[in-house]
């Protein structure tokens, strides 16, 4: 599994917690789907691939501004809950962003 797809499974299961608690859906409602498919999006055309930094210490900010903050409310809300339902993958994103 490449760098780019371990991100791209973080936030889409960062996404299923935050969904499946605020907006009370069972499966990704349309706005969160939204969010992902915009998210996969620019990880899949990060211009530095597997040797990307994490988002938040990227010096080049592609996401837009709009969604950028939709995607910092769902990890601010993730972030922390991901340790219980998810340990290893939290873990590894922690590893990730302490050692970028």
């Amino acid at each position: 599994m490449t760098e780019i797809d371990r991100e791209i499974e973080t936030i889409q299961l960062m996404l299923s917690l935050y969904c499946k608690c605020k907006h009370r859906s069972k499966d990704l409602c349309e706005q969160c789907r939204d969010i992902l498919k915009y998210a996969t999006e620019r990880l899949k055309s990060c211009r530095y691939g597997d040797q990307k930094p994490t988002c938040r210490n990227c010096t080049i900010h592609c996401y837009k501004p709009s969604m950028r903050e939709e995607v910092k409310k769902v990890m601010r809300f993730s972030g922390p809950r991901m340790i219980f339902y998810h340990p290893v993958i939290a873990v590894k994103h922690l590893w990730q962003s302490l050692r970028k």
